[in-house]
């Protein structure tokens, strides 16, 4: 298991430095200067995000990579995009910042549809997708073998307002399938079922999100 340190996210100049290095802001349409004045109104300890409206969350895994291999998107999500935030997972502005991440540990082997209340009535949000990609950025220890997670704060919805029953998470390819044998141990974008349960996947969340 990762120590809290390893999860604890960088200060904001290095997270800036790290967006800038891997093209998020260039992406984004921001510039070296817009990015660095962002992160001085960043907390210490907390995330700095730039919502899907600047960097969609295909683009920025697209330019991500883990442990010196790029993370990639699985074949049958195609529709990553289209997944929008749930209503307590909104992105306050462009740009904001997160505090007191979680992996989500204490949810493994519990369902997102059963954690999801859980994570609210002790009054945090759970993590989308993009919110878990850079926090993936900043901490690459948030993934291990047998211990990553899912961003439930992200679904797709229906035409007839319903939820899909997928749910993103982020994890270690084991290079079976469509991923292809060259990409095991790669860290990926996927999807698990909301009614199902995993052992080694916990369920993201932060204590919230507040506007730059």
């Amino acid at each position: 298991m990762p120590t809290a340190a390893l999860l604890t996210v960088p200060s904001p100049a290095t997270q800036a430095g790290r967006l800038l290095a891997v093209g998020a802001a260039e992406r984004a349409g921001l510039s070296a200067p817009d990015l660095r004045d962002l992160a001085a109104g960043v907390p210490d300890g907390d995330l700095l995000v730039l919502a899907p409206s600047l960097l969609p969350a295909s683009a920025l895994a697209d330019l991500l990579t883990w442990r010196d291999r790029p993370v990639f998107v699985v074949a049958d999500m195609t529709d990553l995009d289209d997944f929008g935030p749930l209503e307590d997972a909104v992105p306050p502005a462009p740009a904001y910042a997160m505090g007191d991440l979680d992996r989500g540990d204490a949810y493994r082997n519990c369902t997102p549809d059963e954690s999801l209340p859980r994570i609210r009535a002790a009054g945090r949000t759970p993590l989308t997708v993009t919110e878990g990609l850079t926090w993936l950025l900043q901490c690459p220890d948030v993934l291990e073998r047998n211990a990553c997670t899912m961003t439930v704060g992200s679904r797709l919805r229906r035409a007839n307002g319903s939820l899909d029953a997928r749910t993103p998470a982020l994890w270690i390819s084991n290079g079976t399938g469509r991923d292809g044998r060259e990409r095991r141990g790669a860290a990926k974008v996927g999807w698990c079922w909301a009614g199902n349960r995993h052992t080694w996947l916990g369920i993201a969340s932060a204590a919230g999100r507040i506007a730059l």
